[in-house]
């Protein structure tokens, strides 16, 4: 306030000092720190500023490397992840057909096993009827001959005998009734 009150009294009197004053030497000094901070910002732009910018621009390009790198990356992992999940698939589709074989093998083997277990079957119903066949020519053999044997001693008796027709008939039905009737009724 003092001051205001003596700018006041300096400018009745016509004799005032200038709050800014616009001289040589203010204006060397303006120019010559204007002068300071252009020299200063130039050497420190070459000493700090362009190793920073270098340091960035440096990192700038890592950094776009880096993100082309990581998008061929992932490029190449779709592709990968497609690639196996199609073998995958191949897979699941091999699987399945080794079991559908599987099963048609073992389809085909049952069906071969019961084929030769029928077949074995057949043989063995046919040897078992040949062998029936065989005992009954057998018995009917051993039968024609004890009615031979018998029939002949029938004809020895009725010859040394001379046999009526009622002693005939009589020897006719003992010899079955010793033969049993049960051998000539099983035809």
């Amino acid at each position: 306030m003092v001051q205001a009150v003596e700018m006041l009294a300096a400018r009745e009197t016509g004799s005032y000092e200038r709050l800014f004053g616009l001289d040589w030497q203010l204006l060397q000094d303006v120019l010559f720190a204007g002068v300071s901070v252009f020299v200063l910002f130039f050497v420190l732009s070459y000493l700090l500023f362009n190793p920073v910018r270098d340091m960035l621009k440096k990192r700038q390009e890592k950094i776009k490397t880096d993100l082309d790198t990581a998008e061929a990356d992932k490029k190449e992992a779709k592709r990968l992840k497609a690639f196996y999940e199609e073998k995958r698939r191949h897979a699941d589709r091999e699987a399945e057909e080794v079991l559908r074989d599987a099963g048609k093998r073992a389809s085909k083997l049952e069906a071969d096993r019961i084929r030769l277990a029928n077949e074995e079957a057949e043989q063995i119903r046919k040897r078992a009827s040949g062998e029936i066949e065989l005992e009954k020519k057998r018995a009917m053999n051993d039968m024609r001959n004890e009615i031979i044997a018998i029939a002949a001693q029938m004809a020895g008796k009725a010859v040394s005998a001379n046999m009526t027709e009622s002693l005939q008939d009589a020897l006719i039905k003992e010899t079955l009734k010793e033969m049993g009737e049960e051998t000539w009724q099983s035809r």
